[in-house]
Protein backbone atom coordinates (compact mmCIF):
# COMPACT_ATOMS: atom_id res chain seq x y z
CA UNK A 1 0.00 0.00 0.00
CA UNK A 2 1.30 3.46 -0.84
CA UNK A 3 1.61 5.81 2.11
CA UNK A 4 0.41 9.33 2.56
CA UNK A 5 0.83 11.46 5.66
CA UNK A 6 -2.55 10.44 7.06
CA UNK A 7 -2.04 6.82 6.09
CA UNK A 8 1.40 6.75 7.72
CA UNK A 9 -0.12 7.92 10.97
CA UNK A 10 -2.73 5.19 10.70
CA UNK A 11 -0.19 2.49 9.86
CA UNK A 12 1.96 3.42 12.86
CA UNK A 13 -1.05 3.51 15.13
CA UNK A 14 -2.27 0.12 13.92
CA UNK A 15 1.10 -1.46 14.52
CA UNK A 16 1.40 -0.04 18.03
CA UNK A 17 -2.13 -1.03 18.95
CA UNK A 18 -1.48 -4.59 17.87
CA UNK A 19 2.02 -4.82 19.30
CA UNK A 20 0.89 -3.44 22.66
CA UNK A 21 -2.21 -5.60 22.97
CA UNK A 22 -2.32 -8.11 25.77
CA UNK A 23 -1.35 -11.65 24.74
CA UNK A 24 -4.30 -13.56 23.38
CA UNK A 25 -5.33 -16.67 25.34
CA UNK A 26 -4.05 -19.95 23.97
CA UNK A 27 -7.50 -21.57 24.22
CA UNK A 28 -10.04 -20.69 21.57
CA UNK A 29 -13.55 -20.46 22.95
CA UNK A 30 -15.70 -18.08 21.01
CA UNK A 31 -15.72 -16.96 17.44
CA UNK A 32 -12.73 -17.18 15.19
CA UNK A 33 -10.22 -14.45 15.17
CA UNK A 34 -9.06 -12.73 12.08
CA UNK A 35 -7.78 -13.96 8.84
CA UNK A 36 -5.27 -12.06 6.74
CA UNK A 37 -5.35 -8.32 7.10
CA UNK A 38 -3.40 -5.36 5.86
CA UNK A 39 -0.51 -4.68 8.23
CA UNK A 40 2.59 -3.07 6.71
CA UNK A 41 5.94 -4.74 7.42
CA UNK A 42 6.78 -2.64 10.47
CA UNK A 43 4.98 -5.00 12.83
CA UNK A 44 7.22 -8.04 13.05
CA UNK A 45 7.45 -9.74 16.42
CA UNK A 46 8.97 -13.18 16.95
CA UNK A 47 6.81 -16.28 16.69
CA UNK A 48 5.84 -18.12 19.87
CA UNK A 49 5.45 -21.88 20.09
CA UNK A 50 2.11 -22.79 21.61
CA UNK A 51 1.34 -26.38 22.67
CA UNK A 52 -1.97 -27.51 21.14
CA UNK A 53 -4.00 -27.50 24.35
CA UNK A 54 -7.47 -26.56 23.21
CA UNK A 55 -10.81 -27.67 24.52
CA UNK A 56 -14.30 -26.60 23.64
CA UNK A 57 -15.43 -26.07 27.22
CA UNK A 58 -12.94 -23.68 28.81
CA UNK A 59 -13.52 -19.99 28.41
CA UNK A 60 -10.33 -17.91 28.56
CA UNK A 61 -10.06 -15.04 31.00
CA UNK A 62 -10.35 -11.50 29.76
CA UNK A 63 -6.99 -10.32 28.53
CA UNK A 64 -4.86 -8.45 31.07
CA UNK A 65 -4.77 -4.72 30.30
CA UNK A 66 -1.61 -3.65 28.50
CA UNK A 67 0.54 -0.67 29.49
CA UNK A 68 -0.63 1.25 26.43
CA UNK A 69 -4.20 1.52 25.14
CA UNK A 70 -5.44 -1.10 22.69
CA UNK A 71 -8.65 0.75 21.84
CA UNK A 72 -9.56 4.33 21.14
CA UNK A 73 -12.87 6.14 21.08
CA UNK A 74 -13.08 7.91 17.75
CA UNK A 75 -14.90 11.19 17.72
CA UNK A 76 -14.48 14.45 15.88
CA UNK A 77 -11.92 15.72 18.40
CA UNK A 78 -9.17 13.09 18.64
CA UNK A 79 -6.43 11.86 16.31
CA UNK A 80 -3.87 9.58 18.01
CA UNK A 81 -0.23 9.28 16.93
CA UNK A 82 2.42 6.82 18.09
CA UNK A 83 5.76 5.41 16.91
CA UNK A 84 6.76 1.73 17.28
CA UNK A 85 9.86 -0.36 16.71
CA UNK A 86 10.04 -4.14 16.30
CA UNK A 87 12.62 -6.83 15.45
CA UNK A 88 12.40 -8.96 12.29
CA UNK A 89 10.71 -12.37 12.50
CA UNK A 90 12.86 -15.29 13.60
CA UNK A 91 12.33 -18.69 11.97
CA UNK A 92 11.55 -21.53 14.38
CA UNK A 93 14.21 -24.29 14.56
CA UNK A 94 12.95 -27.36 12.72
CA UNK A 95 12.93 -30.92 13.95
CA UNK A 96 12.46 -34.05 11.86
CA UNK A 97 8.95 -35.44 12.20
CA UNK A 98 7.49 -32.21 13.64
CA UNK A 99 4.78 -30.35 11.73
CA UNK A 100 4.76 -26.60 12.38
CA UNK A 101 1.46 -24.81 11.79
CA UNK A 102 1.62 -21.01 11.63
CA UNK A 103 -1.59 -19.18 12.45
CA UNK A 104 -3.32 -16.36 14.25
CA UNK A 105 -3.93 -16.34 17.99
CA UNK A 106 -7.52 -17.54 17.61
CA UNK A 107 -6.74 -20.82 15.86
CA UNK A 108 -7.86 -23.84 17.84
CA UNK A 109 -8.31 -27.56 17.43
CA UNK A 110 -9.31 -30.30 19.86
CA UNK A 111 -6.51 -32.19 21.59
CA UNK A 112 -8.03 -35.51 20.52
CA UNK A 113 -7.65 -34.56 16.88
CA UNK A 114 -4.05 -33.47 17.36
CA UNK A 115 -3.26 -36.79 19.01
CA UNK A 116 -5.09 -38.77 16.33
CA UNK A 117 -3.04 -37.08 13.60
CA UNK A 118 0.19 -37.66 15.50
CA UNK A 119 -0.57 -41.36 15.94
CA UNK A 120 -1.68 -41.73 12.33
CA UNK A 121 1.47 -40.10 10.91
CA UNK A 122 4.05 -40.84 13.62
CA UNK A 123 4.69 -37.12 13.95
CA UNK A 124 4.35 -34.29 16.42
CA UNK A 125 2.34 -31.12 15.86
CA UNK A 126 3.36 -27.65 17.01
CA UNK A 127 1.07 -24.65 16.53
CA UNK A 128 2.87 -21.31 16.17
CA UNK A 129 0.53 -18.50 17.16
CA UNK A 130 2.12 -15.31 15.90
CA UNK A 131 -0.36 -12.59 16.78
CA UNK A 132 -3.55 -11.32 15.23
CA UNK A 133 -4.30 -12.59 11.73
CA UNK A 134 -2.82 -9.56 10.04
CA UNK A 135 0.41 -9.94 11.96
CA UNK A 136 0.52 -13.64 11.17
CA UNK A 137 0.24 -13.08 7.43
CA UNK A 138 2.66 -10.16 7.58
CA UNK A 139 5.32 -12.30 9.27
CA UNK A 140 4.87 -14.98 6.65
CA UNK A 141 5.30 -12.37 3.93
CA UNK A 142 8.50 -11.15 5.58
CA UNK A 143 9.89 -14.68 5.98
CA UNK A 144 9.11 -15.73 2.41
CA UNK A 145 11.62 -18.34 1.25
CA UNK A 146 12.56 -19.19 4.84
CA UNK A 147 9.12 -19.81 6.33
CA UNK A 148 8.23 -19.88 9.99
CA UNK A 149 6.54 -23.23 9.54
CA UNK A 150 5.11 -25.78 7.13
CA UNK A 151 1.42 -24.86 6.96
CA UNK A 152 -0.27 -21.48 7.29
CA UNK A 153 -3.89 -21.25 8.44
CA UNK A 154 -5.88 -18.02 8.56
CA UNK A 155 -5.86 -16.27 5.19
CA UNK A 156 -9.42 -15.21 4.43
CA UNK A 157 -11.16 -13.97 1.30
CA UNK A 158 -10.55 -10.32 2.16
CA UNK A 159 -6.82 -10.83 1.61
CA UNK A 160 -6.78 -13.89 -0.60
CA UNK A 161 -5.35 -12.00 -3.57
CA UNK A 162 -2.52 -10.48 -1.58
CA UNK A 163 -1.44 -13.84 -0.22
CA UNK A 164 -1.58 -15.42 -3.68
CA UNK A 165 0.22 -12.54 -5.38
CA UNK A 166 3.06 -12.90 -2.87
CA UNK A 167 3.59 -16.50 -4.09
CA UNK A 168 3.82 -17.88 -0.53
CA UNK A 169 2.15 -21.24 -1.08
CA UNK A 170 2.63 -24.52 -2.89
CA UNK A 171 -0.21 -25.95 -4.96
CA UNK A 172 -1.83 -29.05 -3.52
CA UNK A 173 -5.33 -30.51 -3.92
CA UNK A 174 -6.01 -32.42 -0.70
CA UNK A 175 -8.08 -35.56 -0.44
CA UNK A 176 -11.65 -34.46 0.21
CA UNK A 177 -11.46 -31.20 -1.73
CA UNK A 178 -14.01 -32.45 -4.24
CA UNK A 179 -16.66 -32.41 -1.48
CA UNK A 180 -16.20 -28.67 -0.86
CA UNK A 181 -18.77 -26.52 -2.72
CA UNK A 182 -17.33 -24.78 -5.78
CA UNK A 183 -18.41 -21.36 -4.49
CA UNK A 184 -15.90 -21.68 -1.63
CA UNK A 185 -12.96 -22.70 -3.85
CA UNK A 186 -11.82 -19.18 -4.58
CA UNK A 187 -8.27 -20.20 -5.54
CA UNK A 188 -8.40 -22.29 -8.72
CA UNK A 189 -4.67 -23.08 -8.37
CA UNK A 190 -5.28 -24.92 -5.06
CA UNK A 191 -2.58 -23.02 -3.23
CA UNK A 192 -5.11 -21.97 -0.58
CA UNK A 193 -7.73 -24.48 0.51
CA UNK A 194 -11.04 -23.45 2.17
CA UNK A 195 -11.40 -24.82 5.72
CA UNK A 196 -14.19 -22.92 7.49
CA UNK A 197 -16.84 -20.25 6.93
CA UNK A 198 -18.09 -17.51 9.25
CA UNK A 199 -20.39 -14.51 8.93
CA UNK A 200 -19.16 -11.21 10.32
CA UNK A 201 -21.98 -9.09 11.61
CA UNK A 202 -23.03 -6.95 14.58
CA UNK A 203 -23.96 -8.62 17.87
CA UNK A 204 -26.02 -6.74 20.42
CA UNK A 205 -26.79 -7.25 24.10
CA UNK A 206 -30.32 -8.64 24.46
CA UNK A 207 -30.85 -6.45 27.52
CA UNK A 208 -31.33 -3.57 25.08
CA UNK A 209 -34.92 -2.52 24.67
CA UNK A 210 -36.09 -1.99 21.10
CA UNK A 211 -32.76 -2.80 19.36
CA UNK A 212 -32.23 -1.38 15.87
CA UNK A 213 -33.02 -3.38 12.75
CA UNK A 214 -30.79 -1.52 10.28
CA UNK A 215 -27.10 -0.58 10.22
CA UNK A 216 -27.83 3.11 9.67
CA UNK A 217 -29.62 3.34 13.01
CA UNK A 218 -26.32 2.82 14.85
CA UNK A 219 -25.18 6.24 13.65
CA UNK A 220 -28.11 7.97 15.34
CA UNK A 221 -27.73 9.90 18.64
CA UNK A 222 -29.80 7.28 20.48
CA UNK A 223 -26.84 4.87 20.08
CA UNK A 224 -24.02 7.30 20.72
CA UNK A 225 -20.97 5.62 22.27
CA UNK A 226 -22.47 2.13 22.07
CA UNK A 227 -20.63 0.44 19.15
CA UNK A 228 -17.23 -1.29 19.26
CA UNK A 229 -15.59 -1.99 15.89
CA UNK A 230 -12.22 -3.52 14.95
CA UNK A 231 -9.68 -1.60 12.90
CA UNK A 232 -9.90 -2.87 9.29
CA UNK A 233 -6.11 -2.59 8.87
CA UNK A 234 -5.32 -4.81 11.85
CA UNK A 235 -8.32 -7.12 12.10
CA UNK A 236 -10.08 -9.27 9.53
CA UNK A 237 -13.52 -8.89 11.20
CA UNK A 238 -12.87 -5.15 11.05
CA UNK A 239 -12.05 -5.33 7.35
CA UNK A 240 -15.03 -7.59 6.74
CA UNK A 241 -17.33 -5.07 8.42
CA UNK A 242 -15.86 -2.22 6.36
CA UNK A 243 -16.60 -4.25 3.22
CA UNK A 244 -20.10 -4.90 4.54
CA UNK A 245 -20.77 -1.18 4.85
CA UNK A 246 -19.48 -0.61 1.31
CA UNK A 247 -21.83 -3.25 -0.07
CA UNK A 248 -24.71 -2.05 2.13
CA UNK A 249 -24.52 1.70 1.51
CA UNK A 250 -22.71 1.76 -1.83
CA UNK A 251 -20.12 4.15 -3.21
CA UNK A 252 -22.51 6.53 -4.99
CA UNK A 253 -25.78 8.18 -4.14
CA UNK A 254 -27.12 10.57 -1.53
CA UNK A 255 -25.72 8.57 1.41
CA UNK A 256 -22.64 6.39 0.88
CA UNK A 257 -20.46 4.20 3.08
CA UNK A 258 -18.17 7.18 3.63
CA UNK A 259 -21.08 9.20 5.01
CA UNK A 260 -21.93 6.33 7.33
CA UNK A 261 -18.43 6.17 8.78
CA UNK A 262 -18.37 9.94 9.22
CA UNK A 263 -21.57 9.61 11.22
CA UNK A 264 -20.19 6.70 13.26
CA UNK A 265 -17.11 8.75 14.10
CA UNK A 266 -19.28 11.64 15.24
CA UNK A 267 -21.27 9.11 17.28
CA UNK A 268 -18.18 8.05 19.28
CA UNK A 269 -17.57 4.62 17.76
CA UNK A 270 -14.87 2.63 19.59
CA UNK A 271 -12.03 1.33 17.38
CA UNK A 272 -9.97 -1.60 18.68
CA UNK A 273 -6.91 -3.30 17.23
CA UNK A 274 -8.55 -6.73 17.10
CA UNK A 275 -11.55 -8.91 17.81
CA UNK A 276 -10.51 -10.04 21.30
CA UNK A 277 -10.31 -6.48 22.60
CA UNK A 278 -13.62 -5.54 21.02
CA UNK A 279 -15.48 -8.62 22.25
CA UNK A 280 -13.98 -9.69 25.55
CA UNK A 281 -12.87 -6.30 26.87
CA UNK A 282 -15.66 -4.03 25.64
CA UNK A 283 -18.86 -5.96 24.81
CA UNK A 284 -21.42 -5.89 27.61
CA UNK A 285 -22.70 -9.41 26.83
CA UNK A 286 -19.34 -11.22 26.53
CA UNK A 287 -19.29 -14.42 28.58
CA UNK A 288 -22.89 -13.94 29.55
CA UNK A 289 -22.02 -11.02 31.84
CA UNK A 290 -19.44 -8.84 30.14
CA UNK A 291 -17.69 -6.03 31.98
CA UNK A 292 -17.48 -3.79 28.92
CA UNK A 293 -19.47 -0.66 28.23
CA UNK A 294 -20.49 -1.26 24.61
CA UNK A 295 -23.76 -3.14 23.90
CA UNK A 296 -22.95 -3.47 20.18
CA UNK A 297 -19.86 -5.17 18.75
CA UNK A 298 -18.66 -6.40 15.38
CA UNK A 299 -18.34 -10.16 15.78
CA UNK A 300 -19.86 -13.26 14.15
CA UNK A 301 -23.36 -14.58 13.55
CA UNK A 302 -22.28 -17.68 15.48
CA UNK A 303 -21.17 -15.73 18.57
CA UNK A 304 -24.54 -15.95 20.38
CA UNK A 305 -24.53 -19.73 19.87
CA UNK A 306 -20.94 -19.94 21.08
CA UNK A 307 -21.92 -18.22 24.32
CA UNK A 308 -24.44 -20.99 25.01
CA UNK A 309 -22.17 -23.79 23.80
CA UNK A 310 -19.23 -22.82 26.00
CA UNK A 311 -21.30 -22.09 29.11
CA UNK A 312 -21.48 -25.82 29.95
CA UNK A 313 -25.19 -25.58 30.64
CA UNK A 314 -25.10 -22.31 32.56
CA UNK A 315 -26.86 -20.54 29.68
CA UNK A 316 -29.91 -21.96 27.94
CA UNK A 317 -30.33 -18.95 25.67
CA UNK A 318 -27.70 -16.49 24.38
CA UNK A 319 -27.01 -13.18 26.14
CA UNK A 320 -26.64 -11.60 22.70
CA UNK A 321 -28.33 -11.59 19.32
CA UNK A 322 -27.48 -10.65 15.74
CA UNK A 323 -28.33 -7.56 13.75
CA UNK A 324 -28.90 -9.18 10.35
CA UNK A 325 -30.53 -6.87 7.83
CA UNK A 326 -30.19 -7.87 4.16
CA UNK A 327 -26.57 -7.32 3.05
CA UNK A 328 -25.64 -6.69 6.69
CA UNK A 329 -23.22 -9.62 7.17
CA UNK A 330 -19.99 -10.57 5.39
CA UNK A 331 -19.32 -14.18 4.38
CA UNK A 332 -15.75 -14.87 5.52
CA UNK A 333 -13.95 -17.98 4.25
CA UNK A 334 -10.70 -19.05 5.96
CA UNK A 335 -8.03 -20.93 4.06
CA UNK A 336 -4.95 -23.04 4.74
CA UNK A 337 -1.93 -23.64 2.53
CA UNK A 338 1.51 -25.23 2.41
CA UNK A 339 4.25 -22.62 2.74
CA UNK A 340 6.90 -22.63 0.02
CA UNK A 341 10.17 -23.84 1.48
CA UNK A 342 8.42 -25.96 4.14
CA UNK A 343 10.87 -28.35 5.80
CA UNK A 344 8.19 -31.04 6.18
CA UNK A 345 6.11 -30.81 2.98
CA UNK A 346 4.86 -34.40 3.13
CA UNK A 347 3.48 -33.90 6.64
CA UNK A 348 2.00 -30.60 5.47
CA UNK A 349 0.10 -32.36 2.68
CA UNK A 350 -1.19 -34.95 5.13
CA UNK A 351 -2.37 -32.15 7.43
CA UNK A 352 -4.38 -30.49 4.65
CA UNK A 353 -5.94 -33.89 3.90
CA UNK A 354 -6.76 -34.15 7.61
CA UNK A 355 -8.40 -30.71 7.74
CA UNK A 356 -11.08 -31.80 5.26
CA UNK A 357 -11.98 -35.02 7.07
CA UNK A 358 -15.38 -35.28 8.73
CA UNK A 359 -13.81 -35.40 12.21
CA UNK A 360 -11.85 -32.20 11.73
CA UNK A 361 -14.78 -30.42 10.08
CA UNK A 362 -17.04 -31.43 12.97
CA UNK A 363 -14.51 -29.90 15.37
CA UNK A 364 -14.73 -26.57 13.53
CA UNK A 365 -17.99 -25.93 15.38
CA UNK A 366 -16.55 -26.70 18.80
CA UNK A 367 -13.07 -25.20 18.51
CA UNK A 368 -13.55 -22.30 16.10
CA UNK A 369 -17.28 -21.60 16.59
CA UNK A 370 -17.89 -21.17 12.88
CA UNK A 371 -19.22 -23.40 10.10
CA UNK A 372 -17.42 -26.24 8.28
CA UNK A 373 -16.89 -26.08 4.52
CA UNK A 374 -17.74 -29.76 3.97
CA UNK A 375 -21.52 -30.23 3.61
CA UNK A 376 -23.71 -32.39 5.84
CA UNK A 377 -21.63 -32.03 9.00
CA UNK A 378 -24.07 -32.15 11.92
CA UNK A 379 -24.10 -28.99 14.02
CA UNK A 380 -24.24 -29.05 17.84
CA UNK A 381 -27.71 -28.13 19.15
CA UNK A 382 -26.67 -24.63 20.23
CA UNK A 383 -25.42 -23.82 16.75
CA UNK A 384 -28.40 -25.38 15.03
CA UNK A 385 -30.70 -23.22 17.14
CA UNK A 386 -28.82 -19.94 17.66
CA UNK A 387 -26.37 -19.59 14.74
CA UNK A 388 -28.48 -18.70 11.71
CA UNK A 389 -26.78 -18.43 8.35
CA UNK A 390 -27.64 -15.01 6.89
CA UNK A 391 -29.94 -15.40 3.91
CA UNK A 392 -28.65 -12.31 2.06
CA UNK A 393 -25.01 -11.59 2.95
CA UNK A 394 -23.11 -8.61 1.60
CA UNK A 395 -22.43 -9.04 -2.10
CA UNK A 396 -18.83 -8.11 -2.82
CA UNK A 397 -16.56 -10.28 -4.94
CA UNK A 398 -12.91 -11.24 -4.34
CA UNK A 399 -12.08 -9.37 -7.55
CA UNK A 400 -13.67 -6.18 -6.23
CA UNK A 401 -11.82 -6.60 -2.95
CA UNK A 402 -8.48 -7.16 -4.67
CA UNK A 403 -8.92 -4.10 -6.88
CA UNK A 404 -10.09 -1.71 -4.16
CA UNK A 405 -8.99 -3.02 -0.75
CA UNK A 406 -6.03 -0.70 -0.20
CA UNK A 407 -7.93 2.31 -1.50
CA UNK A 408 -10.90 1.60 0.75
CA UNK A 409 -8.70 1.17 3.82
CA UNK A 410 -6.90 4.42 3.03
CA UNK A 411 -10.21 6.24 2.64
CA UNK A 412 -11.52 4.74 5.88
CA UNK A 413 -8.34 5.91 7.61
CA UNK A 414 -8.80 9.46 6.39
CA UNK A 415 -12.41 9.51 7.55
CA UNK A 416 -12.11 7.75 10.91
CA UNK A 417 -8.54 8.22 12.18
CA UNK A 418 -7.54 11.57 10.73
Amino acid sequence: MKSTNSLSTFVILGAVLTACAAPAPDIKTAVPGPSATNIPPILVATATLVPPQVTATNRPPTAVPSPLPTAIVISAVNSPIATPTAPPPTPIPYSAGVLYIVSHDSYAIGNDLIKAFEVQTGSKVQILKVGDAGAALNKSLLSRGNPLGDVFFGVDNTFLSRALDADLFESYAPVGLSAVPAELKLDKTNRLIPIDVGYVTINYDIKLKNPPSKLEELAKPAYKGMLAVENPATSSPGLAFLLTTIAYFGETGAYTWKDYWKDLRANDVLITAGWSEAYYDNFTAAGGAGTGKYPFVVSYASSPAAEVFYSEGALLTPPSANLLPPKGAFKQVEFAGILKGAKNPELARKWLDFMLTAKYQQDVYASMAVYPVVPNIEAPPAFAKFAPIPSVPANITPEQIAANRDKWIKEWTTIVLR
